[in-house]
């Protein structure tokens, strides 16, 4: 297998070349994990989250990682996969996630998801995991990277592998020569998104959510360092100043949101922004164990939580997008998936299809994949997952996903499928 072209910064350390030099001789060495098989799944009751039907049961057939059409005989001598009248639906899309391991990325894989969203790793780990498993040898969801998050108070890590900004170290990131230079360096590793921190963040105990990091101005020039590139950018934003100007700067996407106005979320209807909720993770900082487990987090959580609820509801009536996604690591110790978002969403008034578009066909046109994935029809990636029963009338059956087709190859099988084809 050929090595991928990577593209050094001018001043590449030494410690990032070694990094660069070992990550290429892991893409080189490793075995694949398995190549697209072609196959047909029979007595299939496809969602179809475009029309918000369910067929009767019917054959989809994937060759080479893609729909090649739905109806119709099995071709012959075709591996087939009785679905038995259970239910295929689109893979799930996780527009948020901060996924930095294999094992975790598998632990992802295993509810039902088929392509995540990075909003955070240090050392470009998520742009390295990515390029592992567009290479096939890495089992799990595609990936998309966003490196490290541009802050006034930059993680220590990006200095390691940024030494050519050593100038701002010690520093905070301000100013809008300074987000720009920060932004740039972020672009030039090949993320697929910005991620920019319009306030502080909710999950840890000595910080403020609601205050406001960035100007708009900032914003702007973050927004517009990473448009030269074709790069997104997506904001975190829990309080409403933040929140608006990021809106107003042009960001993709609001994060959390938590207690955006109504003026803020009618910006965001009028421009196309996408909010991305994540009400689940709040619910956590109120629960024993999980991502979050501490005294302060769990009594902000508890008055969190409604408002989080509260402004997700208002979106969604007045007509914004809303994306679902977890902010979770998929670690051994996290209880949320994003079964649990969806539940969420439907507990504040979307339907169960509203919920499950905004997992495959919303969340697709936020990450700029809509002609590719998000639903089932000919010439799609063949990412799928099988419940037992109707997610459009039951949407919590997605938290017992039987069956998880990544890009054509069976990843994940559970309970007795007669002739089931191996698991890749």
């Amino acid at each position: 297998m050929p090595v991928p072209a990577l593209k050094l910064p001018r001043h590449a350390s030494p410690r990032m070349l070694l990094a660069v030099c070992q990550t290429l001789l892991l893409v080189w060495a490793a075995p694949a994990q398995g190549v697209a098989q072609d196959l047909a799944l029979t007595n299939a009751r496809v969602v179809d989250v475009v029309a918000g039907t369910v067929s009767e049961p019917t054959t989809v057939v994937v060759r080479d990682g893609r729909i090649e059409r739905i109806g119709g005989a099995p071709p012959e001598g075709m591996q087939q996969a009785d679905l038995l009248g259970r239910y295929l639906a689109p893979g799930l899309l996780d527009a948020h996630v901060h996924v930095g391991s294999a094992e975790n990325a598998r632990r992802a894989l295993l509810t039902g998801v088929t392509t995540m969203r990075s909003m955070g790793t240090s050392h470009y780990v998520d742009v390295g995991m990515r390029e592992l498993e567009r290479a096939g040898h890495l089992e799990a969801p595609e990936y998309l990277a966003a490196g490290y998050h541009v802050r006034p108070p930059a993680a220590e890590a990006f200095f390691q592998d940024h030494p050519e900004l050593g100038h701002l170290y010690g520093s905070e990131i301000r100013g809008v020569d300074a987000v720009r230079a920060m932004t740039r360096a972020i672009v030039s590793r090949g993320v697929d998104f910005v991620k920019t921190n319009a306030t502080e963040r909710a999950g840890l105990p000595n910080t403020d959510p609601r205050k406001q990091f960035y100007s708009q101005e900032e914003l702007r020039a973050i927004v517009e360092e990473a448009g030269a590139a074709g790069v997104p950018v997506a904001a975190h934003a829990h309080g409403d100043g933040g929140g608006r100007a990021a809106v107003l700067a042009g960001v993709r996407s609001i994060e959390h949101g938590t207690y955006l106005s109504e003026e803020t979320l009618a910006l965001m209807r009028e421009r196309g922004t996408y909010l991305v909720p994540t009400i689940a993770i709040v619910r956590d900082l109120t629960i024993p164990g999980g991502d979050y487990d501490n005294a302060v987090l769990n009594i902000r959580g508890r008055h969190m939580l409604p408002r989080v609820r509260e402004t997700a509801a208002r979106a969604h009536a007045m007509g914004v997008k809303i994306v679902a996604a977890t902010d979770t690591g998929y670690g051994p110790e996290s209880t949320t998936t994003l079964a649990h978002e969806l539940l969420e969403l439907v507990g504040i008034g979307m339907s169960p299809l509203e919920a499950l578009r905004s997992a495959t066909l919303t969340a697709a046109e936020l990450f700029g994949m809509a002609d590719r994935v998000g639903r089932i029809a000919p010439g799609y990636e063949a990412d799928f997952i099988v419940v037992e029963r109707n997610p459009l009338l039951d949407i919590g059956t997605v938290q017992d996903v039987l069956m998880v087709v990544r890009d054509g190859r069976v990843a994940v099988r559970r309970g007795d499928w007669p002739g089931a084809p191996p698991v890749s």
